[in-house]
């Protein structure tokens, strides 16, 4: 039922937004970026709950840590970057918006090298 709540608040922040773009649109961003900044305080309850779910996981599967924290990681980069791009975009700013998306892409590669490179290591060992 979450699912309800947020998106009652989504369409309720659309809805404010376009009313108010007609006598200040600069007004209308802010309320589109309040929205976007209380669901992802909502989200980050349920991020909660999923990592405690991911720690469940690792006791009963033996999985290396550094990777399950890679991949968090990454998660966390691409979810981050999709906010802020998409505010940007939101208020009209593409160039920046893509500038985080550039960022972001670099910062997941550079936390997969390690693990690449083991590959590569592993791969070496076999020829």
């Amino acid at each position: 039922m979450d699912i309800i709540q947020v998106g009652l608040l989504g369409i309720t922040a659309v809805f404010l937004a376009l009313f108010i773009k007609n006598y200040k649109s600069e007004y209308s961003i802010l309320i589109s970026i309040v929205a976007c900044i209380c669901i992802f305080i909502f989200l980050i309850g349920k991020l909660e709950l999923v990592l405690t779910y991911i720690n469940s996981v690792v006791e009963l599967i033996p999985v290396d840590g550094r990777y399950l924290a890679m991949i968090l990681k990454m998660i966390g980069i691409t979810y981050v970057a999709e906010f802020a791009t998409d505010i940007c975009r939101e208020s009209g700013y593409q160039a920046i918006a893509g500038q985080i998306e550039i960022f972001a892409k670099l910062s997941i590669l550079l936390i997969s090298m390690p693990v690449l490179m083991g590959f590569i290591e592993t791969l070496g060992a076999f020829l």
